[in-house]
């Protein structure tokens, strides 16, 4: 489709980049086995499978204490120190994307992977 092959070429057009707030692309080949319908593969850098949005809504190890948050949902609050240190990740990110001319389209919590040394990288263009 359309989509498919718009969402691959982004992917590929962040291979250049490298910053550590940012997915790393290691490899990429438009080859495919014969008899398969596939635009290629991206090999990106592993950062696990936690990210922003399982954090705010507590469906990960990164929530490890849980407390009612006064709807019936028990989940932890980001403490502020955090939510700063997320927040600087995500800018510091962002800020090197746009210097080299590229703007997200879908920047969202779950596209914010978290890695396990706490590091938030923005993937999935």
């Amino acid at each position: 489709s359309l989509a498919s092959r718009q969402s691959f070429w982004a992917e590929l057009n962040v291979a250049h980049l490298d910053h550590q707030n940012v997915v790393r692309v290691i490899a990429a080949s438009t080859c495919s086995p014969a008899g398969q319908d596939s635009l290629g593969t991206i090999i990106m850098e592993y950062v696990g499978n936690s990210t922003l949005h399982h954090v705010i809504y507590g469906t990960n190890w990164v929530t490890a204490k849980r407390k009612d948050d006064g709807l019936g949902c028990g989940r932890e609050s980001l403490s502020l120190a955090q939510s700063l240190h997320y927040s600087c990740n995500i800018a510091a990110g962002l800020v090197f994307l746009h210097s080299q001319l590229i703007v997200h389209l879908d920047l969202k919590p779950a596209n914010i992977f978290i890695t396990e040394q706490n590091i938030c990288k923005i993937g999935d263009f």
